[in-house]
């Protein structure tokens, strides 16, 4: 429970759902070379990456300044409604409107709350929009980027309400213990969303199709079946009506899985780098990532609703901010403590994804003949989504999930020096 009332991400409905592994994997900007050759590139490519440009610099500080302001508006949003007491004037307004109803007086406060911080965060993502166009990154059409939006804050408005209804109804039926029932049931319904994203939630933003390249299609079902996981399907991904970036995925849950991949891909990528980015997303499921992120997460939120319990007794029975623990009014000091504690802990989680993505590389460049195809994927990536290929340290600290892909590139060719040394003359 995080800053969810705020923004989603440029082009996505979600931020952080790390065990569906969606990954910028590859690029739309440049011709493939051997779109579905059989032969294998069995030399490494001559590394092809430079200091960033300065249109990447520019466009990465523009992204992390926009994240910075994002972080600054919602931390004052809660912030301000609790100094100022205006939460109180909210829970009040929705008493009258949701009358006898508690569930419903919940919906009408978090309608409120949800609204008034969808106002204020408009700007910054209208800035967002507009800043993937100035770049040339993006091929949404306004009515589309503004019915994503309303999409968007829809299904926060009804994934929060089902949340708060779950915390305060919990709150009323066990008082002490009401943070220990409410992580058990966070941790059920993380799983059941990562398990139902693909079918439900991805195709409330996108369009998918069964894939028709029936060459490429075998392969990575082969591909999957190598790394021990069973893929229910492969799907081609219309992402160019929205993006001139590209993805692709292994996504899903159980009898959700499939493999997913953008049309922006198989234009423009030859199936032995199609192959690659593939090779690494299974690279995550034969680590167990996903499960690894599962249990991350549960320590995360045990945490998280501990301390909100913490900080709710004593604003309740200590300083007498609220009425009583069920007082909905503590609604944005219960949001604020997750916040707080998710940007405490964002450069760790960035650090331990940053060692899951080299693990995943690591799988890749083991199960393909040639890491030819990893290289030339990196660079387009690189130069396609103007990417910081070199950041500096606290950049790469703070901003970064992912190695930078000059690190990444280097990591291959070394390993392909040390373990395939024919292919490194």
């Amino acid at each position: 429970m995080v800053l969810w009332l705020r923004r989603a991400p440029e082009g996505a409905p979600f931020r952080d759902l790390n065990s569906l592994r969606l990954r910028d994997s590859v690029s739309r900007m440049f011709k493939r070379r051997t779109r579905g050759s059989k032969e294998q590139n069995m030399t490494l490519p001559e590394p092809d990456l430079q200091q960033d440009t300065a249109e990447a610099r520019a466009y990465n500080r523009a992204k992390h300044r926009l994240e910075i302001a994002d972080l600054v508006v919602g931390f004052g949003f809660l912030i301000v409604l609790l100094a100022t007491g205006w939460t109180n004037s909210l829970r009040d307004f929705s008493v009258r409107l949701g009358r006898e109803y508690y569930a419903l007086r919940i919906f009408w406060y978090l309608l409120l709350l949800s609204a008034i911080s969808k106002a204020l965060g408009i700007g910054l993502d209208f800035y967002g929009y507009r800043l993937e166009h100035r770049f040339h990154l993006s091929n949404q059409k306004l009515g589309s980027w503004i019915k994503d939006q309303f999409k968007g804050w829809i299904l926060g408005l009804l994934l929060g309400t089902l949340l708060a209804e779950i915390v305060y109804g919990l709150m009323r039926t066990s008082p002490e213990h009401w943070w220990i029932y409410a992580w058990l049931i966070f941790i059920g319904l993380f799983i059941f969303f990562a398990q139902i994203a693909p079918v439900v939630l991805f195709p409330l933003f996108y369009k998918f199709s069964p894939l028709q390249n029936e060459e490429l299609k075998g392969r990575l079902v082969r591909l999957g079946e190598r790394a021990g996981t069973r893929v229910r399907g492969v799907y081609e991904w219309k992402l160019s009506e929205k993006s001139k970036k590209a993805n692709a995925a292994l996504t899903g849950l159980g009898a959700t899985r499939r493999i997913i991949l953008a049309d922006t891909l198989l234009e423009n990528y030859s199936n032995d780098e199609i192959e690659a980015v593939l090779a690494h997303e299974l690279g995550h499921h034969v680590h167990g990532h996903t499960l690894k992120i599962i249990v991350v997460e549960m320590g995360v939120a045990l945490l998280g609703f501990w301390a909100a319990n913490q900080v709710l007794q004593y604003a309740t029975y200590e300083q007498h901010l609220f009425q009583h623990l069920t007082d909905f009014a503590n609604m944005p000091l219960l949001v604020l403590v997750f916040s707080a504690l998710s940007l405490v802990l964002m450069p760790a989680r960035n650090a331990y994804s940053r060692f899951t993505e080299r693990q995943a590389d690591l799988y890749c460049w083991k199960s393909v003949p040639s890491i030819g195809p990893y290289v030339t994927a990196m660079e387009k990536l690189d130069k396609q989504n103007l990417s910081e290929s070199h950041p500096s340290r606290l950049v790469e600290i703070l901003f970064h999930s992912h190695p930078p892909i000059s690190k990444r590139i280097a990591a291959a060719e070394e390993w392909a020096r040390k373990h395939r040394p024919s292919l490194a003359t």
